[in-house]
């Protein structure tokens, strides 16, 4: 069944990513404030993604069940049945030696954060939470995908120079693969995508074999 997509995060990144597959989607940013408490970056993610995920579905279908206050479903078929969508949140963090790194507060944040980096091994960790529904009904397809990346040694001018490009500051682990920061990638282990910020291979697999069609 073709189900109506909906990227719940404001982010141009996993909005390109969706857009070279060839799906056709809304963007519906969450608007909640992202507080986590597990303690493992696996568990931080699904559940990151999922407060993403829950708050649009709520806004969107307007129902208790779904985080969101009594209302009509938006959208809908031709026969006045409820339309079924497809919620996609997602977030990303970095973990090393186990600290999770988020976006940098600031650019001393940021700083630190590729100074741990520079020469190292680190994990990039992204969780998905799809929830399927049309208001009555929901179904939920989470899941976190791991990369390992290790970056070439960084001199403290490079950090510094980096730094100053304003990159680093919207996010996670304070460095854009896909941006400036390539040219200090090693070697990744893993889907590329995923350190971007969406793992869309195996998104796509998870959600066909779930009979959800989204191109």
């Amino acid at each position: 069944m073709k189900y109506r997509l909906i990227l719940a995060s404001a982010s141009p990144r996993r909005k390109k990513l969706l857009e070279q597959t060839g799906a056709e989607f809304e963007v519906i940013p969450a608007r909640g404030e992202e507080v986590f408490t597990g303690t493992s970056p696996e568990q931080a993610v699904l559940e990151l993604s999922g407060q993403k995920a829950e708050e649009v579905a709520g806004r969107l279908f307007g129902c208790p069940s779904y985080g969101g206050e009594p209302e009509a479903v938006k959208g809908g078929t031709e026969n006045g049945e409820a339309e079924y969508a497809a919620i996609l949140g997602a977030d990303t963090v970095v973990a090393f030696e186990g600290q999770i790194l988020g976006k940098p507060e600031n650019e001393a944040d940021a700083l630190r954060m590729l100074r741990m980096l520079s020469g190292n091994t680190h994990s990039v960790f992204t969780g998905v939470t799809v929830i399927a529904g049309n208001g009555r009904e929901k179904r939920i397809i989470s899941f976190a995908e791991e990369t390992k990346v290790t970056m070439y040694p960084m001199t403290e001018e490079q950090i510094q120079a980096y730094v100053e490009t304003k990159e680093p500051m919207d996010k996670a682990g304070a460095y854009g693969i896909q941006g400036k920061c390539a040219i200090y990638i090693e070697k990744i282990e893993g889907d590329y995508n995923n350190v971007v910020g969406l793992p869309v291979a195996a998104l796509y697999q998870k959600l066909t074999k779930s009979g959800i069609e989204i191109l």
